[in-house]
């Protein structure tokens, strides 16, 4: 059976105003049926990369405790740490190896590789992520897609090591079907012509040729925030759930991205109710991780409820997975 999990990113608005610690982002997740909590280390954890063994006993703590289980740790792979050049591949396969030891210390069984990770990258440091008993897992985010070049190379690595080291996490902003309000609305707030925020919204919502969106909105006057909402339509974009059939036994974790859920069993912009049974015809069993997106494109004019938006996904994913009563009880 799928799994439900909370990526901690959800979070994190309230976690950097302090109106949230970190414990309490661990119990909200478990309140819900979350049981799989994905961290980004270098968000949450102070003192990163070095982490003391005090911070990992009370994480693991917090795992027993609520009754969780680490589902995935994120890396990020900074490629120009050096401000006077780029890291060599040495080095970046160096910092890989870091992330993996923490992992491990963490108890994921997964990692969350950045999408800008060269493949050579993904190649090398898949021996020692192997070796370690973590799986390096690829995370392809908009606007890439599965017949990209960039993904392509990738998956050809992930075929020849196998598969065990490495694999792909899906991440749901490739199916944004339509243009998340919170982002329109927010341009408006922001001072954009709604002329031009109409056009662009309904271009994307008819998927529409984005390509040159940039160009035309200049050309009728948009100025920064037109520009801005412009660039962000070619970052969004809506493909086939059923293109993840043919790369599922890859498939080792998945980002549950959403912007804003209406209610109880909608999210504005991406269809879940047509990507989960994707994933169950699949066979996938690994965890669905929320991580809510929306807390930046309101936070200039409302009070951000990451809490209640996260409750609202995993109402959905309940109902959606086909959870009884006493399962939700006994979550």
């Amino acid at each position: 059976m799928i799994k439900r999990g909370v990526s901690l990113y959800s979070y994190q608005e309230e976690f950097f105003l302090r109106t949230l610690s970190l414990e309490e982002c661990v119990a909200h997740a478990a309140s819900v049926g979350a049981r799989g909590i994905e961290v980004i280390p270098e968000q949450s954890l102070p003192g990163y990369p070095n982490i003391s063994d005090e911070q990992v006993a009370q994480w693991r703590g917090w795992m027993e405790q609520y009754g969780t289980t680490t589902s995935a740790t994120d890396l990020f792979l900074d490629t120009k740490r050096h401000r006077d050049r780029w890291l060599t591949h040495e080095e970046q396969v160096a910092s890989f190896r870091a992330d993996i030891d923490l992992a491990v210390r963490l108890g994921a069984p997964v990692i969350r590789a950045i999408i800008n990770t060269p493949p050579e990258v993904m190649r090398d440091a898949a021996p020692y992520a192997r070796d370690h008993g973590v799986r390096l897992l690829l995370e392809v985010h908009a606007p890439f897609h599965y017949s990209h070049p960039w993904i392509l190379e990738h998956l050809e690595v992930m075929h020849a090591e196998g598969g065990v080291g490495l694999g792909l996490m899906p991440d749901m902003g490739t199916f944004v079907e339509r243009f998340p309000r919170v982002v329109s609305e927010r341009a408006i707030r922001d001072g954009a012509k709604p002329e031009l925020v109409d056009y662009i919204v309904k271009l994307y919502d008819d998927h529409g040729d984005t390509h040159a969106l940039m160009d035309i909105v200049h050309y009728r006057g948009g100025g920064p925030v037109e520009m801005g909402l412009a660039r962000q339509a070619t970052h969004f974009i809506y493909r086939d759930p059923d293109e993840l059939l043919p790369h599922m036994d890859l498939v080792g974790h998945v980002q549950a991205k959403f912007y804003e859920m209406v209610d109880d069993s909608t999210e504005y912009s991406i269809p879940y109710e047509r990507i989960i049974p994707v994933f169950e015809k699949g066979g996938f069993t690994g965890y669905l991780s929320s991580e809510y997106e929306g807390n930046r494109h309101i936070q200039d004019a409302f009070e951000v409820d990451s809490r209640e938006q996260v409750r609202r996904q995993h109402a959905m994913f309940a109902s959606l997975l086909g959870e009884t009563t006493d399962q939700l009880q006994g979550a």
